[in-house]
């Protein structure tokens, strides 16, 4: 942003040239110019730890990243009064401490009501495009808002009714303005929220230390097996590659399919019969923190993960097939979760806010 006391020397320059005749218009065109200045945005540069590649980031050309819209983003992401009894907020489900997941099955929304899929983290978000474990918002915009409007979630009919609640706050009508200038709406509280969420992230764990050379010592000789499983024989690098450890795809594990209620998932989306049961494939980074796992939280610990795996996943007319029996020892299983704990990193710790615009 320009400092005052250079955008007050243009002023009265423009000002001293208009005595001398210039055109009206000229000058109205140069005061429209300055006014611009003085809500000139700030830009946001993401530091992405050890381990993330930031050309594999995704930002759209339409909401670029600046320190007004991740500031006004944050206090959305905390606020309960972005729900319709105040009691709701997005860290009610995506808990930093818990590396923003809330430790359940499924999550609880307002008046109670519980969803029928386990809260995925908010951890590395910068890095997908498709969202959800079905995937139905193209955008981490879209995904923002898409909540908000869940009868089971947040609990507003319509995005309308939230813009005009926003609009009775007035500490929220100047954060807008200043981060905007176009003000309140659908669309700008998901760019808001979306570029807050993009500065989540996760890396610089031991695994990244190994893999970069930076300390060789930084994995146990366990560990050091089971990232040579994790690569080889136990196939999880087929689905968890890349340096966010996901695919970015949608595969059919069978989850579900030993029950009376299965969720169709992704097919729900494309209404494709190659996405029937097909669930996006989630980062590995902070797993150790981020239980229960799958997307209908059923199991409480890595290694009844690893189990599920070695199995085969659960059959079914449309598993995928690269889901298939593993044949690992006991030995080999305990290596591959200790492996996995090496992927707790830095970087998502914040404290939350506090104090909320009134």
């Amino acid at each position: 942003m320009r400092p005052m006391n250079e955008v007050r020397t243009n002023l009265m320059g423009v000002l001293f040239l208009a005595k001398g005749g210039l055109y009206t218009v000229f000058i109205v065109s140069l005061f429209l110019s300055f006014a611009a200045q003085l809500h000139a945005e700030e830009p946001y540069e993401l530091k992405f730890p050890l381990g993330l590649k930031k050309e594999l980031a995704v930002i759209p050309d339409d909401n670029p990243m600046t320190k007004e819209k991740v500031e006004l983003g944050k206090l959305l992401f905390f606020d309960r009064r972005l729900s319709m009894n105040d009691i709701i907020a997005c860290a009610s489900c995506h808990i930093p401490s818990l590396a923003f997941t809330d430790g359940q099955p499924v999550s609880t929304g307002i008046n109670s009501q519980q969803g029928g899929r386990s809260a995925p983290t908010a951890i590395n978000r910068v890095f997908s495009s498709a969202q959800f474990w079905d995937g139905r918002a193209a955008t981490l915009e879209e995904q923002s808002i898409g909540p908000l409007i869940n009868p089971i979630e947040h609990g507003f009919v319509n995005h309308d009714e939230l813009v005009v609640k926003l609009n009775d706050i007035e500490g929220y009508k100047k954060l807008f303005q200043n981060a905007f200038s176009s003000g309140i709406s659908a669309k700008t509280i998901g760019q808001a929220m979306a570029s807050f969420q993009r500065t989540i992230l996760s890396g610089n764990s031991p695994f990244d230390q190994y893999n970069s050379g930076e300390d060789s010592e930084a994995l146990s000789s366990s560990a050091k097996n089971g990232l040579e499983l994790f690569r080889g024989k136990a196939l999880c690098f087929t689905c968890h590659s890349g340096a966010n450890f996901s695919d970015e795809k949608f595969h059919n594990l069978g989850v579900d399919w030993d029950t009376d209620h299965v969720d169709l998932g992704r097919y729900v989306v494309t209404k494709d019969a190659k996405d029937m049961g097909a669930f996006k494939t989630p980062t590995l980074r902070e797993i150790t923190r981020t239980a229960p796992y799958m997307h209908d939280g059923r199991f409480a610990t890595l290694r009844q993960v690893v189990d599920f795996y070695d199995q085969g996943g659960i059959a079914n007319p449309h598993r995928d097939p690269l889901v298939q029996p593993l044949k690992l020892t006991e030995t080999e299983k305990n290596d591959l979760v200790t492996f996995l704990e090496s992927l707790n990193g830095e970087g998502w710790q914040m404290i939350p806010p506090i104090e909320f615009p009134r």
